[in-house]
């Protein structure tokens, strides 16, 4: 199962999705003592904003999505393996120094999946939910409130998905996370940046599923809405608040 994320909406995915600060990663390497010698999966890694640059980190990644449209649009890495998969049918490994995933945890059965992982860490390695900044939609700035009204009449209802950047979100799996039995902690990465309008209309693009892609006639319509909505806004301004909860499934000896 893909969840509609195939086709074009991969190419918007790889061309529009962020990337995470270096910061995230020093603090994934300094929670977990990854090293060259380490194996990190990163879990609903869609094109590989995570799965990239942890490469540089520790000596292998393996890049698990369910979609294979996505994993196509990867960037070959020598130490990345691409492999299609979900939550569901993990690969067959052990003696994990991490689990990364990014932003595609309220996709899956986390309380499940928290249980299932933590048999497969080495000694202090573990989990890390990495959530990329608040939807495009969702922001408290003018910019942000003309997006929603536009997408919820071009839609005909509310545009409320969180992505599992809430903070009833973040509360829901650190407890379960807790209640699996992991040592939980977390670090916020903050910073700004600066959108423009390319960016955000691919950016909501690269968020729907295939099938409410609008169809490319349909495109230009949808996107002058939005250019008239947003105009007056200008610049597109955006506080990125990147949060890294990880849970610990065991101290290193």
């Amino acid at each position: 199962m893909d969840l509609g994320f195939a086709g074009e909406v991969a190419d918007f995915y790889a061309s529009y999705r962020r990337g995470y600060p270096a910061e995230v990663f020093d603090d994934l390497v300094s929670s977990f003592g990854l090293t060259g010698e380490d194996t990190v999966l990163d879990l609903g890694c869609g094109t590989g904003q995570l799965t990239v640059p942890m490469a540089g980190r520790v000596g292998h990644v393996l890049g698990v999505d369910p979609s294979s449209d996505m994993l196509a649009r990867g960037r070959p890495t020598p130490n990345v393996t691409w492999l299609v998969g979900s939550d569901t049918d993990l690969p067959d490994v052990t003696g994990l120094g991490a689990v990364t995933i990014g932003q595609a945890l309220h996709w899956m059965d986390h309380e499940r999946l928290f249980r299932t992982l933590r048999p497969l860490f080495r000694p202090g390695g573990g989990i890390a939910v990495v959530t990329n900044g608040t939807p495009l939609w969702l922001q408290d700035v003018p910019w942000s409130r003309a997006l929603r009204a536009v997408l919820e009449d071009w839609m005909g209802t509310k545009v409320s998905a969180t992505c599992g950047t809430a903070a009833e979100d973040q509360e829901r799996y650190r407890e379960a996370l807790t209640a699996a039995g992991y040592e939980v902690t977390s670090t916020v990465v903050e910073y700004t940046d600066e959108l423009d309008l390319e960016h955000v209309i691919g950016g909501v693009y690269s968020a729907l599923p295939l099938d409410r892609l609008p169809t490319k006639d349909r495109r230009p319509l949808l996107e002058e809405r939005v250019r008239r909505s947003l105009e007056p806004h200008q610049p597109f301004p955006e506080h990125v608040s990147v949060s890294v909860l990880k849970g610990l499934s065991s101290r290193r000896p």
